[in-house]
């Protein structure tokens, strides 16, 4: 098998609709360019109330559906899929995203060609067509982190001292080493995994890729963003979060409140796992503080 593709999904069954449709052309263009090539497709459900289970079942037979009775969250869905893929390289990929054609190709193409490589990602395009500047960032020390939320990132735009979070300070059209890229699609391969193993399951939705990357670089493993080609991220829609995507959610009011919990839930565990015995306690008392101040600022505005 070379390539297994994870699809974690609530409650987005026509976004993960257009995003299977999206797969088979990204698929066929593939099988074109290499007719040997073998994938398979995993669409995990958290127990989602809008039908998916029944339009997989129906419409894509192919697709190897895990239907979950509860929403066991992001982590532990993908690890039920990634204990069965048996791809050379695994994608782990969003239901709210769109493939282009080439996508596939070129991914698989870059992967072969730098054997150095566990996890790569290609540019992950919001709607509005700027760049989701999630698919390329640094792990958030204190001081990227102050940068980020104080705004100064944004006063001192594509500074290499003040616009780290997000790498500001680098081209989005040159490919670079990173430190972590979004969950909505990584490249990873499979031998990586092996030795570094899955998601951490105490992080359940937000911030288990960070900490996945977090663990491939402490294995000593590339991660890499390449412009070569592209994604669409319809981002937010299954939390319901972000303005932009909004139209396309069908997130209830409890659903959004959760989503906007666990975002600051995994800022702190990140925290506590991987910075906690690296700063002396006055800065973690402060960056505790603050994550904990923003999750109630975030929730006033919900």
């Amino acid at each position: 098998m070379d390539l297994s593709i994870i699809i974690v999904s609530f409650n987005t069954k026509q976004l993960l609709t257009d995003c299977l449709s999206s797969i088979k052309d990204a698929v066929r263009n593939l099988s074109a360019d290499r007719q040997d090539i073998n994938t398979e497709i995993f669409v995990v459900d958290n127990n989602s109330s809008d039908g998916t289970t029944t339009m997989i079942r129906k419409d894509y037979p192919q697709v190897k559906l895990i239907a979950n009775k509860v929403n066991l969250g992001f982590s532990k869905a993908n690890n039920q899929a990634l204990k069965k893929a048996k791809g050379k390289y695994v994608l782990i990929l969003n239901p709210d995203t769109r493939l282009m054609p080439n996508t596939l190709k070129e991914m698989i193409h870059f992967m072969d060609k730098h054997q150095d490589i566990a996890v790569s990602t290609c540019r992950v395009e919001l709607a509005n067509g700027s760049l989701d500047r999630d698919c390329r960032r640094h792990f958030p020390t204190p001081w990227r982190a102050f940068c980020h939320f104080s705004n100064l990132s944004k006063i001192f735009k594509d500074s290499k001292i003040f616009d780290q979070y997000y790498m500001g300070y680098l081209p989005q059209n040159s490919e670079h080493e990173i430190d972590s890229c979004v969950g909505a699609f990584m490249m990873v391969r499979q031998s990586a995994i092996k030795k570094v193993g899955y998601f951490d399951e105490d992080f359940f939705f937000y911030g288990e890729d960070l900490d996945w990357c977090w663990r491939f670089k402490e294995a000593g493993y590339k991660i890499v963003y390449t412009p070569i080609t592209k994604i669409i991220h319809y981002k937010g829609a299954a939390s319901g979060m972000k303005p932009s995507s909004k139209h396309l959610s069908a997130a209830t009011r409890e659903s959004k409140k959760k989503a906007l919990k666990e975002s600051t839930r995994a800022m702190e565990l990140f925290y506590k796992k991987h910075y906690l015995n690296k700063y002396p306690f006055l800065i973690t008392w402060l960056v505790i503080f603050g994550i904990k101040l923003l999750g109630q600022i975030r929730l006033l505005k919900a």
